[in-house]
């Protein structure tokens, strides 16, 4: 499952250089997927394929979130998530509305990360 920043958010910045994915954003701040990671071309994300260069709408405009086609929980990177581990609040949870295997957040990595 993706890790999701709940309201609680205290906006430290913590839990951003920490992603290996590039995965969290600063509310109010546009994402691509290119942002961090070798893509190219297309991706296909929960909402359908979108370009991977094409700037998306902030997920939230007051607190930090997480893209969550772009999270792997830090499988393949680290032990636990890097934001989990450094947030000083203790919002960023996993999210149970987005359970996924193991082997599913390796594939992302690997599609993320093609060297």
């Amino acid at each position: 499952m993706a890790i999701y920043i709940t309201d609680e958010c205290i906006n430290c910045g913590a839990c951003e250089p920490e992603c290996p994915n590039n995965a969290i954003y600063e509310g109010g701040f546009e994402w691509a997927m290119v942002d961090g990671t070798s893509l190219t071309g297309s991706y296909e994300t929960e909402s359908g394929p979108v370009d991977v260069n094409a700037k998306q709408k902030p997920i939230d405009d007051d607190v930090y979130y997480i893209v969550p086609d772009k999270c792997t929980e830090c499988v393949g990177f680290h032990e636990e998530p890097q934001c989990a581990a450094v947030c000083p609040v203790d919002c960023c949870l996993p999210d149970p509305d987005r359970e996924e295997t193991e082997e599913q957040l390796l594939e992302r990595k690997a599609n993320l990360h093609i060297i």
